[in-house]
């Protein structure tokens, strides 16, 4: 087998599931993790259909995701009094089966941590191919060789800019930004969403302890800066009705604030030369509902793809390109940002309605389904007997 030594950039779902395959075949993988530890919580994610399905029992992970479900609960959309309006069915937004991303994160790392070298608190600084291999330097590590580079490392990619060029010629902002926040001050409630003309807030639902989000141009600040981020958030729901004073009450007194854009990328190819990208880095289209399930499913055809290759990167990236460029254009079109945050009161009712006609939603869980499985998996034998 060629190619035997992989850096994988990026510890969090898309990552540790290549990282679960490859080192199951003999390679020999690090993950390096800006964050200084596997991060725990998080906004819940969902997998659904068939095909999402048969890539988590061929992993043997299926069962654990469900004992750690969170249920995929209704959510009632309320007015200012708190009256409610509409009912936001968990199985719109949980799909077949739902989890913490953290949960799923640990559920990778615990089945990946023995055969698999972890780096946290470190990042990629530049990366430079020759031919025989990719020759890397870290911010905080000392420079190394691999064989192959795979960047996992979310919509903000260091990997995807690095090796393919600036953000902006990848990254479109569609208009809204997201917040999530997490607090001891669980709100302990009925899951429940509120909305103002271009904003929403929720609480209780299975996002985080309160989740936000609003309309806005591209903004510019630290997304490491925790103060910057919660000085944004109080600016967009200022004078806000329903709970919005006390919500921005207990994002003041949170330590855990997470604020970025809803964004998409849009490329055309997921490799160059010894370097791939998988997941959001390479497709991803922020809540649009399909990232982890394609993250999953990328790490089982890349992996299958070098398995049937022997290794052979050229082909087996030049096969996952052609796979996935049909299969990920379900992230391509979406754009939640108008259908959480309408920018009228119109809007916003006509959203609520479709709520209130079930057939409608039937219809709209019919095609999410069909989108899921839009894709022909091979056995690769290879991988059939690794799960």
């Amino acid at each position: 087998m060629t190619n035997r030594t992989v850096l994988i950039s990026g510890a969090s779902i898309a990552g540790p599931a290549l990282a679960f395959w490859l080192s199951r075949q003999g390679y020999a993988v690090t993950v390096v993790e800006r964050s200084r530890e596997l991060r725990g919580g998080g906004q819940a994610v969902d997998f659904k259909g068939a095909t999402h399905r048969f890539v988590l029992e061929r992993m043997g992970i299926l069962e654990e995701i469900r004992r750690h479900q969170t249920g995929g609960l209704d959510q009632t959309i309320v007015d200012a009094e708190g009256r409610p309006l509409a009912v936001l069915p968990g199985e719109f937004t949980g799909g077949d089966v739902e989890i913490r991303r953290g949960d799923l994160a640990r559920i990778l790392h615990e089945r990946t941590e023995r055969d698999c070298e972890y780096v946290f608190g470190d990042s990629i600084a530049s990366l430079t191919e020759t031919a025989d291999g990719v020759d890397v330097t870290f911010e905080r590590g000392a420079p190394r060789r691999f064989d192959l580079v795979f960047g996992a490392d979310g919509i903000h990619s260091t990997v995807r800019r690095l090796a393919f060029g600036p953000e902006a010629d990848y990254v479109e902002h569609l208009g809204h930004y997201y917040a999530l926040v997490e607090t001891d001050e669980a709100d302990g409630g009925p899951a429940v969403m509120y909305n103002e003309p271009g904003r929403m807030a929720a609480t209780g639902g299975p996002k985080a302890n309160a989740f936000f989000v609003f309309a806005s141009p591209e903004l510019a600040y630290d997304r490491y800066d925790i103060g910057q981020q919660k000085d944004i958030l109080a600016g967009a729901f200022a004078d806000g009705g329903w709970r919005l004073p006390e919500l921005l009450e207990v994002v003041k007194r949170s330590d855990d604030v997470y604020l970025d854009s809803i964004a998409r990328v849009k490329m055309d190819g997921y490799s160059t030369g010894r370097v791939a990208l998988l997941g959001d880095a390479a497709y991803g289209n922020t809540l649009g509902g399909f990232g982890t399930g394609l993250a999953i499913v990328a790490a089982y055809v890349i992996a299958g793809e070098l398995a049937a290759a022997n290794g052979d990167h050229e082909p087996a990236f030049r096969r996952y390109d052609e796979k996935f460029r049909g299969y990920a254009k379900v992230a391509r079109n979406a754009n939640a940002g108008p259908f959480l945050a309408p920018p009228t009161n119109l809007r916003i009712k006509l959203r609520d309605q479709m709520f209130r006609r079930r057939l409608l939603l039937r219809s709209m869980l019919w095609v999410t389904d069909k989108l899921a499985t839009d894709i022909t998996l091979d056995e690769y034998p290879a991988l059939a007997r690794l799960g």
